[in-house]
């Protein structure tokens, strides 16, 4: 076996695990708001249901990650041309991960529904790709997750509490998780969740640029041909 066969290999099995977390991390507050409210008109965030675990960093993966698997030693695609189509199908891997990427900084940004609307349903949740481009990474924070209380009394509050908020700098955040209450709950599952799409979608990056740099290696280098037994 070749070093661009091994890193192949590799490349495939941890794209498979990878995508795997993916629908796992995307599922959780689906399940959850199927279990707290069967109508799915109470959802922890809108964020879930863009699919980033499930699109971007689930399907939008697979062909690369079927190829990949193929293309190791002693497997159909164990050729030039394979290595070609590892490489080829590894650019929708990356524009999966970044999908999945943007949407998880996105929903960090916003936080969970709960701390930005006083309804809490999918009425409120504007499904446009726009939302993608107004995110600002100079007013990134999580003072949502980190402030004891993120439920805003009134709209016309909002910019003075969150203007207080910011002025007081991060340590006088009062930080308390208690998961007997809803908005507890949500936020850390949001949290938890869309950090973990995050990781996901930022490996998935990496692992499918380096399987573009071996695969294309794989293909002007040629693979090798000895065959034997599959074991």
């Amino acid at each position: 076996m070749t070093c661009c066969e091994g890193w192949t290999s590799c490349n495939g099995f941890s794209l498979l695990v990878l995508l795997l977390l993916g629908v796992v991390f995307n599922l959780i507050p689906i399940v959850m708001e199927a279990v707290e409210d069967k109508s799915f008109q109470n959802p922890i965030s809108c964020f879930e249901w863009w699919f980033p675990g499930i699109i971007g960093a689930g399907a939008m993966v697979i062909p690369a990650t079927t190829v990949t698997l193929a293309a190791r030693k002693r497997a159909c695609c164990n050729n030039r041309t394979g290595m070609f189509f590892s490489s080829l199908l590894n650019v929708l891997t990356i524009i999966g991960a970044v999908y999945c990427m943007l949407v998880s900084l996105q929903a960090l940004y916003e936080g969970p529904l709960i701390c930005n609307s006083q309804g809490n349903s999918t009425t409120s949740c504007e499904f446009s790709f726009e939302k993608l481009s107004d995110f600002d990474p100079e007013s990134f924070d999580l003072h949502w997750f980190l402030n004891d209380s993120c439920i805003l009394p009134t709209s016309t509050n909002y910019s003075t509490i969150n203007n207080d908020t910011r002025a007081s700098g991060w340590g006088d955040l009062d930080f308390d998780v208690d998961f007997s209450s809803k908005q507890s709950r949500y936020k850390t599952v949001h949290l938890a969740v869309f950090l973990g799409l995050l990781l996901v979608g930022i490996l998935e990056l990496l692992f499918g640029l380096s399987q573009i740099i071996i695969g294309f290696l794989g293909c002007l280098c040629g693979v090798s041909k000895r065959r034997g037994h599959v074991v």
